[in-house]
């Protein structure tokens, strides 16, 4: 188990009066193969990156799932990571924390990170069901390849088409293409948070085990992920590579 302490401030974050008190807030993460850094877990990514974007301050403990230790099982019994800890209130269910988070760390103090278009969010739903059952078959059933490049061909679309705040800024010109470096706009929402993690284990793994690379033609998905991996909020949330390839060892080896 190893703990360690945040306390950054977002590039959107308004300012704070120094006589408010901030919260203490504390996140459960899955631990590495190694009992300590940062495992592979997209969930426990997503509420890293979103307590990072808020800027507050906030603690990230990793838990060694083959040895829970004894006051953790105290705390959470019956619960994996992620979890948190909300001023001494233990918060369970990635989902539920995502909500509770955005409502109590809110503007002025903390900034939103809603995406304006509920698209955003919906755009990557299917991409990770359809890399998991990519990966868990053969390399060579390309019924499954042919489902995954579906989606990312339906990601790439949506990134390369302009959203509305583009058309209205620039609507003496025509966009066709959009320039925007994430979902909804150029800053990090929760759709984001969402989808990058998922987006980098997809990058890992299928690479590894199915010699999958995103197409190049894909260009609105590699824009998206080249400016996410200049985000420290990202870059720094994500586990290793050997995670990710030992995390889905088992799963290429089963395959027939």
């Amino acid at each position: 188990m190893k703990k360690s302490e945040f306390n950054f401030l977002g590039d959107d974050m308004a300012l704070r009066q120094d006589s408010e008190k901030e919260p203490s807030v504390e996140l459960f993460i899955k631990a590495g193969h190694d009992g300590e850094n940062v495992g592979n877990c997209p969930f426990c990514q997503r509420l890293f990156m979103v307590l990072w974007l808020k800027g507050v301050k906030f603690t990230v403990t990793t838990v060694d799932m083959r040895k829970k230790p004894a006051e953790l099982k105290e705390l959470a019994p019956g619960t994996n990571p992620p979890f948190l800890l909300y001023n001494g209130t233990l918060k369970t269910d990635f989902i539920k924390i995502e909500e509770f988070l955005e409502q109590t760390l809110a503007p002025p103090r903390y900034p939103h990170l809603s995406p304006l278009s509920k698209e955003s969010f919906d755009v990557g739903a299917d991409i990770f069901a359809k890399f998991s059952a990519f990966i868990k078959n053969s390399p060579n059933n390309t019924f499954h390849e042919k489902n995954l490049l579906r989606e990312f061909k339906r990601l790439d679309i949506y990134l390369n088409s302009p959203v509305p705040e583009e058309i209205n800024l620039n609507s003496r010109e025509t966009i066709t293409i959009s320039k925007r470096k994430f979902l909804d706009g150029d800053r990090l929402t929760l759709a984001d948070c969402n989808l990058l993690p998922k987006l980098h284990v997809i990058r890992i793994a299928a690479k590894k085990y199915c010699d999958f690379d995103i197409p190049a033609e894909f260009t609105g998905v590699w824009r998206y992920l080249q400016n996410a991996y200049q985000r420290e909020e990202f870059k720094q949330t994500c586990p290793a590579d050997i995670e990710i390839e030992k995390t889905y060892f088992s799963v290429a080896n089963k395959r027939k």
